[in-house]
């Protein structure tokens, strides 16, 4: 019987000693793997280790072990998380909004600034309001995302065939051979000037579909502040998932 029949399943996660707490690093396997890695995401907070395909689990287990030092003090470096509930403090267009639930019914949100603070409050149950505050969030970043669209279309000569907003993970923005494009909701979480430029990024594609100097070169002539919104993303992007 060959060796991947008799293999056993590997563990969702292997468990690291360090300093008297008990550490968990999640395991993957990738077929295109020569060697482990081992990073701690900023945007999660979650340890990962990736191996070969052929690699043995007791492997990986002595590489943790020989790096608890290592994922520990990242682990510490993670911002803690905050999430979608009434008193939270969240970032909306890049300005600290503090979210409001205002009672058990009422309908719709309301952006409000009450003695100089900005505020998102909404009626709903406390069960729901969590998911409330994503819907209006997601809303606000299609709106905002549209209206850009609108703005550089005429200047491109193109318009995109589709355009859906997601919760991802690597990327903030894409465009595909259809030219449909795809965007990162949390956008709306960043200053406007982050979201109008991934909006003529990703437009700049419909025209060029790669990286070349000329993707630049129009990408350029949509948007003044390729640079700017480059760095903020570099420094701040991540903390963009510290929120839900």
């Amino acid at each position: 019987m060959p060796l991947a029949f008799l293999r056993r399943p590997d563990p969702d996660h292997l468990e690291v000693q360090h300093a008297g707490a008990s550490l968990l690093v999640a395991l993957r396997r990738r077929s295109a793997a020569r060697r482990i890695t081992l990073r701690v995401s900023a945007a999660t907070g979650e340890a990962v280790i990736t191996l070969p395909p052929r690699m043995a689990v007791s492997t990986a287990q002595r590489f943790v072990d020989g790096h608890a030092a290592w994922i520990a003090a990242r682990l510490a470096r993670v911002p803690e998380r905050t999430g979608f509930e009434p008193g939270a403090i969240v970032p909306i267009r890049g300005e600290p909004h503090r979210l409001v639930l205002r009672g058990q019914r009422g309908g719709t949100a309301r952006f409000e600034t009450v003695g100089g603070e900005k505020i998102l409050s909404l009626a709903c149950g406390p069960e729901h309001f969590s998911r409330r505050v994503v819907e209006t969030l997601i809303r606000e970043a299609r709106t905002d995302i549209h209206e850009a669209v609108e703005r550089y279309a005429p200047r491109l000569g193109k318009s995109p065939s589709r355009i859906t907003l997601r919760d991802t993970r690597s990327r903030w923005g894409s465009c595909t051979a259809r030219g449909d494009l795809n965007f990162s909701w949390r956008l709306i979480l960043a200053p406007p000037l982050v979201l109008d430029y991934l909006v003529a990024h990703e437009m700049a594609h419909l025209r060029e579909m790669n990286h070349s100097p000329r993707f630049w070169a129009v990408a350029n002539d949509l948007c003044a502040h390729v640079d700017s919104a480059e760095a903020w993303l570099k420094r701040h992007g991540t903390t963009l998932h510290r929120y839900g």
